[in-house]
């Protein structure tokens, strides 16, 4: 089972193109990163997955487990699997984080069901301690006055609360300083399983220190234009992207 996007074309509503043909299929069990130079598309990408109303799908498909999801509201796409952890997590004044994430989770039950307490508190409390996130936090309100490192664990804590099948991760390592990026990564790769299909997105190789992608992609102009193993992203680290675009120019040998 799988999370394919298939000749993906979409844009900004009432704006310019941004994917161009773009081609990816996420395995459970498996881990992809993308990288690219700003203006590639990367978030474009995470948005349009989640289903963003600031951006519209031209033409393509995208297939969770074989059905599409294009249609479908960003409520519908979260409770069948897909989670997006924001490049910059969003304030919630009011909504502790206590109540903001049994409220997700009830929102995945079936009618006439409810979440024990007990057995919700003892989960949430095992998941802080793991990402190192004091009990306090549970009555703060969602990410308001959080630090940059806090409001990612945060986002890692909500993940790992809701068990997605699909997560996308938008640059998780923007403004994190190594110590947080250590437990950040930490955290998501506790989920890493056969049941569990990740996109990290990213600038930079050293968030790929931590979480190791089995499979690396470039995004450039809309579109995949280089896919390998982890060394690849060692390799745009050492020569930039400049250098991909140079070889992509180059004529073929006759």
């Amino acid at each position: 089972m799988s999370l394919i996007i298939r000749d993906l074309h979409a844009r900004v509503v009432g704006g310019q193109q941004i994917l161009r043909g773009l081609n990816l299929e996420i395995e459970k069990g498996r881990v992809h990163a993308v990288m690219g130079p700003n203006g590639s598309g990367k978030s474009t990408l995470s948005k349009i997955i989640a289903g963003h109303p600031d951006y519209e799908v031209i033409s393509g498909e995208i297939l969770l487990d074989g059905t599409s999801i294009l249609g479908l509201e960003p409520d519908a796409r979260a409770r069948a699997g897909v989670f997006l952890a924001f490049q910059y997590p969003m304030e919630i004044p009011g909504v502790s984080n206590a109540n903001f994430i049994r409220a997700a989770l009830s929102a995945r039950l079936a009618e006439g069901e409810e979440l024990e307490a007990t057995e919700y508190y003892a989960d949430l409390y095992e998941k802080m301690d793991s990402l190192e996130i004091p009990r306090g936090f549970t009555a703060r309100s969602v990410n308001e006055g959080f630090s940059g490192g806090e409001k990612k664990r945060n986002e890692v804590l909500q993940m790992a609360m809701l068990k997605p099948s699909y997560a996308i991760l938008d640059e998780t390592d923007s403004g994190l300083d190594i110590d947080a990026l250590k437990i950040v990564s930490a955290g998501v790769n506790a989920l890493r399983g056969p049941g569990f299909g990740a996109l990290v997105i990213t600038h930079y190789q050293r968030l790929l220190d931590y979480i190791n992608p089995d499979v690396v992609h470039v995004l450039v102009d809309g579109r995949i234009v280089r896919s390998g193993g982890p060394e690849l992203a060692l390799e745009l680290e050492a020569k930039g992207y400049d250098w991909l675009r140079e070889e992509l120019a180059e004529p073929a040998a006759v």
